[in-house]
């Protein structure tokens, strides 16, 4: 396949619908620009995110959209010969869900459900209960969002599956307990980049980390949007601005160097591992 220019977006959404596809649009079309074969936008990038993720205000939530809706529709129009992973909340009957797809022009490529959810989040979300990876015209991808990072078995799970590039969508904010002065020094801007690294390097996958940016409610985002390479090494970033980082990599290419001499895949030992 050759090498792919893969652009990860930080950027602000809420809940004005019209306006998110419009920001939507820009960024697609700064991305094709750029060259960008795969565009990987934020959690929540339709509807925005919680406002409070201690104690959901079930007045105020995001708009929960159907998977066939016309916005989701637009989204794939926009995407054309792109491959584009979007977060919205995703109408099931009466269940939402954090909910992720990857689209091009020719429709919907896979769907991630969040599986897993920090406290309070269950208020406004039911919980997704499978990975699996899937095949787009950039490769086997695979998807995570906000929380699933934090476990490693969620990218290792993807990674099993045969998917060499992970996308990682989030609406990840400072912390909420103990928010430091400056974002940097915050502990949950340590963490996000900590964990994009590990999940790429100890899976020896290129990860490409989203997020949004500004603020909802009292939740402050990080923004970070990221490319990591197999290696754990960062190839580009946007810090706490919005963006896109961009970088061009040849993922078959890379992932099958960083796994010519250690292949952490296959020299797992599954049977000593406790399960549960």
């Amino acid at each position: 396949m050759g090498r792919l220019r893969i652009a990860a977006v930080a950027a602000h959404f809420g809940r004005d619908l019209e306006f998110d596809l419009r920001r939507i649009a820009t960024l697609i079309d700064h991305a094709r620009q750029s060259g960008a074969d795969l565009l990987v936008l934020p959690d929540a990038a339709l509807g925005g995110y919680l406002a409070d993720l201690r104690h959901p205000d079930p007045d105020a939530l995001p708009p929960a959209l159907e998977p066939s809706c016309p916005e989701l529709k637009t989204v794939q129009a926009l995407a054309a010969e792109m491959t584009v992973c979007v977060g919205y909340c995703e109408a099931d009957g009466a269940r939402r869900y954090n909910a992720a797809v990857c689209v091009t022009g020719d429709g919907v490529l896979g769907h991630h459900r969040k599986v897993h959810q920090p406290p309070g989040e269950s208020v406004a979300y039911d919980a997704g209960d499978s990975f699996a990876a899937f095949d787009t015209p950039v490769g086997r991808v695979g998807m995570l969002i906000d929380y699933d990072k934090t476990f490693p078995e969620s990218a290792r799970s993807l990674a099993v599956d045969g998917a060499e590039i992970v996308a990682c969508l989030s609406a990840w904010p400072t912390s909420i307990t103990d928010r430091a002065p400056r974002m940097a020094q915050d502990r949950q801007s340590r963490l996000f980049d900590l964990y994009d690294q590990a999940r790429a390097a100890e899976n020896q996958v290129v990860l490409v980390s989203s997020n949004q940016t500004g603020a909802m409610g009292g939740m402050r985002f990080l923004g970070q949007a990221k490319v990591v390479g197999p290696g754990g090494e960062i190839l580009a970033r946007t810090w706490s601005k919005a963006g896109l980082a961009v970088a061009e990599v040849d993922v078959a290419g890379e992932v099958a160097n960083a796994r010519r001499v250690l292949h952490h895949l296959g020299e797992r030992k599954p049977f000593a591992y406790r399960e549960g």
